[in-house]
Order: C-alpha cells, then sequence, then structure tokens
C-alpha cells in the first residue's frame, strides 16, 4: 500500500459565495483547525448507520469550535428521504433554541448532505451548513454544488433548493468502513466524469480500477479530486443549472426512474445511475453520436465497478412516465444527456419510439 497522500483543495468558484472542498485522511478530527463557520452552536445531523462510528469524533472536534453541539440521527436509507424526515431536523433545531448563527453539520452520505442542506436553506431562512461525506458517492458528487432536496413518491429530488456549503471536508479515512456495495456505488458518480468531460480521466480509471475497488489511499485520493475538480468547473460556470451544468446528470434520467420505479431504496442511487449510464450510451449509439465499441468500453468499465448494467423491466411506458417527471423535461418533452463525442456531452430530446428501443435493449 502506497504513503498516505498529503491534503488537497478544490476550491469552488462563486464570489462570495465560494468554499473549499478539503481532501485528506484524518481531516474529522482536525476540524478545529479547519475554516470553519463561526456559531454559538451546532447540530450533527447523521443517520443510524454513520452516527456509532464518527458522530463522537466530529462532537469532539466541534465543540472545542462551538461549545454546544448536539446529534440527531435519521434513519438510514433513500427511502427516508421525505418531508417527514426533514420535520425531525426542524422539530430538533427549535427544541435546542437555534438561531440564525447555529451550524448544521451533514455526516454520511447523499441522502444526509442533501436532507441537512435543504434543511439549512429553509430554517429561519437560511443558516450556515458543512458537508462531512462518509460516501464516495458524496465526496465527488452529492456533497459539492448546492444541491439540496427531498424526494417526492412520484420523483427523486423534485423538492428542494440550490443552497451552497461553507465548507465541505472529505476524509477520505471514512471510506475504509464503506460497505462494497456502497463503494461501487460511489465509483459511477466518478466514472460518469469521463465521458462527458474529461477521457483522459476515464483513461486513468480504467488502469486503477482494481486500486480504487481495493480503497488504495492514493488512487482514491486522485478520484476524489479529480472529481470535485471537474464538478467545480461545471458549477462555477452554471451554478443553477441553466445549461452546462445539465451534463453532471449523465445516466440520472434513466437511473432516476428505475429508483422510482422500483421504490426507493431498493437500488443504490449510484447502481441505478451505473444502469442509466449504459442506457444513455446505448441511447448515444442510436442517435449516431458514438459507436458500438465506446459503448462497450464504457459499459465494461461499468461492470467492473461492480455495478448492474441492465435495468429492470419496468416497460418501456413505465420508464418514459416517470421520466417525463425529469427535472430536464419540458412542456412534456424529455430530455436526455447524451455523448455527443468521447469526453463531450450534450442535452438532447429523442422520439419515444427510439427511447422505448433503447429500454428494451438495455433491460434484463
Amino acid at each position: 500500500m502506497s504513503p498516505i497522500p498529503p491534503r488537497e483543495q478544490v476550491r469552488i468558484d462563486l464570489g462570495e459565495r465560494s468554499y473549499p472542498i478539503l481532501i485528506g485522511q484524518g481531516l474529522m478530527a482536525q476540524l478545529d483547525e479547519l475554516p470553519l463557520p463561526r456559531g454559538s452552536s451546532a447540530l450533527i445531523v447523521t443517520n443510524t448507520t454513520v452516527e456509532p462510528l464518527y458522530a463522537r469524533t466530529l462532537r469532539e472536534a466541534l465543540v472545542r469550535r462551538h461549545g454546544r453541539v448536539n446529534t440527531l440521527a435519521l434513519p438510514d436509507g433513500e427511502e427516508h428521504k421525505t418531508w417527514e424526515t426533514l420535520q425531525r431536523i426542524f422539530d430538533v433545531l427549535l427544541e435546542q433554541g437555534s438561531d440564525r448563527k447555529t451550524v448544521l453539520y451533514a455526516l454520511g452520505g447523499g441522502v444526509v448532505g442533501d436532507i441537512t442542506g435543504f434543511a439549512a436553506a429553509c430554517f429561519m431562512r437560511g443558516v450556515p451548513f458543512v458537508q462531512v461525506p462518509t460516501t464516495l458517492l458524496a465526496q465527488v458528487d452529492s456533497s459539492v454544488g448546492g444541491k439540496t432536496a427531498i424526494n417526492h413518491p412520484r420523483g427523486k429530488n423534485m423538492i428542494g433548493a440550490f443552497y451552497q456549503p461553507q465548507l465541505v471536508v472529505c476524509d477520505l479515512a471514512t471510506l475504509n468502513t464503506l460497505p462494497e456495495r456502497e463503494l461501487s456505488a460511489g465509483l459511477a458518480e466518478v466514472i460518469k466524469y469521463g465521458p462527458i468531460h474529461d477521457m483522459a480521466f476515464f483513461d486513468w480509471i480504467e488502469t486503477n480500477i482494481d486500486a480504487l475497488r481495493a480503497r488504495e489511499p492514493r488512487a482514491l485520493a486522485h478520484a476524489v479530486k479529480r472529481s470535485c475538480e471537474i464538478k467545480a468547473e461545471v458549477v462555477g460556470q452554471d451554478e443553477r443549472e441553466s445549461g452546462l451544468r445539465a451534463i453532471l446528470n449523465f445516466g440520472h434520467t434513466f437511473g432516476h426512474a428505475i429508483e422510482a420505479g422500483l421504490g426507493y431504496g431498493r437500488w443504490l442511487h449510484g447502481e441505478a445511475v451505473g444502469c442509466g449510464m449504459v442506457m444513455a450510451l446505448a441511447l448515444s449509439e442510436e442517435l449516431g453520436l458514438v459507436d458500438s465499441a465506446f459503448v462497450r468500453r464504457c459499459t465494461a468499465l461499468i461492470e467492473r465497478a461492480g455495478l448492474p448494467t441492465r435495468g429492470p423491466r419496468l416497460g418501456a411506458s413505465r420508464y418514459l412516465e416517470l421520466m417525463r417527471l425529469d427535472k430536464k423535461s419540458e412542456a412534456g418533452e424529455i430530455r436526455f444527456i447524451v455523448v455527443a463525442a468521447p469526453g463531450r456531452a450534450e442535452l438532447r430530446a429523442a422520439p419515444d419510439a427510439l427511447v422505448a428501443r433503447v429500454i428494451e435493449r438495455c433491460c434484463a
């Protein structure tokens, strides 16, 4: 195993809302040395899986900075990303007499980060929050860029706000306790950056996929840093997804349909995105944008990451119904992120019949 890499930093450049992403080993215990927002109290929002692993370490670091620190452990799982769970955060904030300078800390994966960020955006019309992501998926994607939300039974992330954290702390040591399935789910969001933006990074992932699955520290550090650099570049140009930022949803239109169609929690988000990328690649091929060799190459890497490459048989009509609820749809027309050429993505509509053919081709 190679030596532990030094701390890295990536900056999200959004003017007065700019903030750093810190990447390194053991950062959670060093939080009091980091540029945290000021506040006389703090609330750590986590889940029942992560709490026994890391909540005490985080709390002890924060007490030195904030004095009064409380912890709320939410039930674990995508199926709990709801109004009812969000209300629990507000209940605790009000019970502990929180004010506009109370700082929220999201300690966990994408569900915790999204729901804590949304609570921070809403409570007293906005309080500061810090992302402390403990999954690979959250470190390379969901904790960065200010998208916060909860799910609706008819669509994923349909209720939310753009609200930026003041700091993102990616402690790579937390990935050592990540279940194998969760690690693979995170690799989906790493892989997606290649076909849409950086084929040199895709080449690197192909070479290092076994090291990533083995949690080799330097490989993980590079994957997290490069993923954050790409997302920072895109978000810096299009914070509110009016254009370019939509490319980061590669695979997500199909993937969100899988999650909603099966019921939230049956497939992990990254599993659905991995399979959704295969479907989006097949659509790109059907549109004549990429060749079958490129689709096979990408599919092989997704499979090597331990991700499903065949979608569940929900039926083409059900997929289309669910995808019309996607946030990129306009006037009922579904728009997809497709690969226009290796390393470049764009937003396109496609005839229902063509999409249905892709669904039949890609489903088990």
